[in-house]
């Protein structure tokens, strides 16, 4: 596997919920770092119709790869942010059999 080329700074999110004080709760979002990444489109789609309509792209993000359990290892849940862009991780794998760079395959929503 060729090395990924790591030339985008992106923000490493994860959800917090919070108790909105009245039985429910709200989601907010706390930054953990940042992480070098090669960003890949893998496919996109419309999904909606009319004024509702919105693209939906398919990624897949190449990071340094961390151990299990350490914090700057990206999780499905967590997101990587680039400015107002939004990538949603669904999945992470390992991309080579070293155990070099993680894939992080994400999933990122356009309003129209």
């Amino acid at each position: 596997m060729p090395v990924p080329e790591l030339n985008v700074r992106l923000a490493l999110e994860t959800p917090d919920r919070t108790g909105d004080g009245m039985g429910g709760h709200r989601q907010e979002w706390r930054q953990l770092g940042w992480l070098w990444a090669g960003l890949e489109a893998r496919s996109a789609r419309e999904k909606g119709s009319g004024p509702g309509m919105i693209s939906v792209a398919q990624w897949r993000i190449a990071v340094r790869a961390a151990a299990s359990g350490d914090p700057r290892r990206p999780r499905p849940g967590q997101r990587l942010r680039l400015g107002q862009r939004l990538f949603l991780i669904e999945a992470v794998a390992e991309a080579d059999p070293r155990g070099r760079f993680l894939f992080c395959f994400a999933r990122e929503e356009l309003g129209a």
